[in-house]
C-alpha cells in the first residue's frame, strides 16, 4: 500500500512540475559531468525563474 501511495505522490509531483529541479540536477549530475567544476548547476531560485521566464515569455494563444 505503501508503495502505490509513494508512486501516486512521485506521479502528481511530476505532473505539477513540483520535482523539476530535483530532475534537472540529476540530468545535470548525468551529462554535464566535464562543466561540473567550471559551471555548477543553477540555484533552486535560479533555475525556478528561468523556467518561469521560458513558460511565460512569447505568444501563447492560437489567434
Amino acid at each position: 500500500m505503501f508503495s502505490v501511495l509513494k508512486n501516486l505522490w512521485r506521479s502528481v509531483r511530476q505532473l505539477s512540475g513540483d520535482d523539476a529541479y530535483e530532475r534537472y540536477l540529476r540530468h545535470y549530475a548525468e551529462h554535464h559531468q566535464h562543466v561540473l567544476e567550471a559551471e555548477p548547476p543553477l540555484s533552486q531560485e535560479a533555475f525556478f525563474k528561468a523556467w518561469q521566464d521560458k513558460k511565460w515569455t512569447g505568444v501563447k494563444r492560437c489567434c
